[in-house]
């Protein structure tokens, strides 16, 4: 007499050894046992650790009254400090706009089969990427000891009309020439990176098609490589966001001169420089916001799907937190 066990597995006899199986499951006692993780107990230690540690430090910070959050609070929106931070974000998206403007002709240039145009933009990256920025914007607020005058002419002849350097470059404007002159090398490399990391195979495929090698670059070229592009790029935005602090040594209004000419008046200069790190703590949150949006939107053809973002995981959680309590609280609910 044969056993389930002895039962070959033909097609007709697929529904007997289901039934069987089904029956042995269905004995009592016969249930696989749960599975348990494993306790990591160093890793819950040093996560309590943490939090220990964290807790004192925001304590400590909190109860510490030579921070005066109340006159943090006070001069966080006075005027002084607004117009000050309005400058320094004004400042930070020309200089981003112009840098990557001129950052993309230079790594076009040095992906040129000319050698001449290679050589000028490697040139140029290595000029201003050498240099530090505070010499650079030393070196162009004092560009009237080399230039006195600048004109327009005939070369060797008489010319046009020429304005005297001091009365051309303020401070404001030396801070846009060097920090833009800056930020074009850095941006070069970013673009050319993210050039080169397209899989050449699409050039070609774009050739075999007949667009033009200008059509290629911007149509084809350049939306891919913006997945290498933005994370550095974004990196490169909050850097001169926090950068641009380094004009304040040219007289330039920005958010850490004005906060300096406050303190300097009235002393206190632990709670007007708590007031400059704050509103740079929120505004390098919020471009990091958006920077996480603009990677997942050219993220969009490199993966099926994309991970949800945080709001969406936020609105799942509160909706299963939601559930949780509604059948705690219904009749006959545990």
């Amino acid at each position: 007499m044969s056993t389930a066990s002895d039962v070959s597995r033909t097609p007709g006899s697929l529904d007997t050894l289901d039934a069987l199986d089904a029956l042995d499951t269905a004995v009592p006692g016969t249930e696989s046992p749960p599975i348990v993780p494993r306790r990591r107990v160093g890793r819950q230690v040093s996560a309590a650790a943490a939090l220990l540690v964290f807790a004192l430090v925001l304590a400590s910070v909190f109860r510490n009254d030579a921070f005066q959050w109340g006159l943090v609070g006070r001069y966080f929106t006075t005027s002084a400090v607004l117009d000050g931070l309005l400058l320094t974000l004004w400042l930070t998206a020309v200089v981003m706009v112009l840098g990557f403007l001129f950052g993309t002709v230079l790594a076009v240039m040095r992906l040129s089969d000319n050698p001449v145009l290679r050589t000028l933009s490697w040139g140029y990256v290595w000029i201003f990427r050498s240099t530090p920025l505070l010499v650079q914007l030393l070196f162009w607020f004092n560009i009237g000891a080399l230039y006195p005058t600048l004109g327009l002419g005939i070369p060797y002849g008489p010319q046009l009309f020429t304005v005297t350097t001091v009365n051309l470059l303020g401070p404001t404007l030396t801070a846009v020439i060097g920090l833009t002159l800056h930020e074009t090398a850095y941006a070069a490399e970013v673009v050319r990176g993210g050039i080169l990391s397209v899989d050449p195979g699409q050039t070609e495929a774009a050739q075999a098609l007949g667009l033009s090698r200008r059509r290629t670059l911007y149509r084809i070229v350049v939306p891919q490589a913006m997945r290498s592009i933005v994370p550095t790029a974004g990196n490169m935005l909050i850097g001169t966001l926090k950068g641009t602090s380094i004009v304040s040594v040219l007289a330039v209004h920005d958010l850490l001169y004005s906060v300096q000419l406050v303190y300097n008046q009235n002393y206190q200069v632990i709670p007007l420089l708590m007031v400059a790190t704050l509103w740079y703590v929120a505004v390098t949150t919020v471009l990091s916001a958006g920077q996480y949006y603009v990677e997942r939107y050219y993220a969009r053809g490199s993966s099926r799907g994309l991970p949800p973002t945080p709001l969406k995981l936020l609105r799942v959680r509160l909706a299963g937190l939601r559930g949780r309590l509604n059948s705690a609280t219904a009749p006959g609910g545990r």
